[in-house]
């Protein structure tokens, strides 16, 4: 799997189980869901994604 890939992968499970935490648990997890969406926006804009510096670091090309 390629870095974008895997950036992405990571991406939907993070809005996933912060929108099942939100539901189940707290409804303040809501905000797990703003930030992961407010991250993909700015990364989109700037190309600085830590998601994708953590995945580089774990050998993902």
């Amino acid at each position: 799997m390629s870095l974008d890939g895997a950036v992405r992968v990571f991406a939907g499970i993070m809005v996933l189980v912060s929108l099942a935490l939100t539901v189940w648990v707290n409804p303040q997890f809501i905000w797990l869901t703003a930030f992961v969406g407010f991250n993909l926006i700015q990364s989109a804009f700037t190309g600085f994604c830590p998601a994708a510096m953590v995945f580089r670091k774990l050998g993902f090309k």
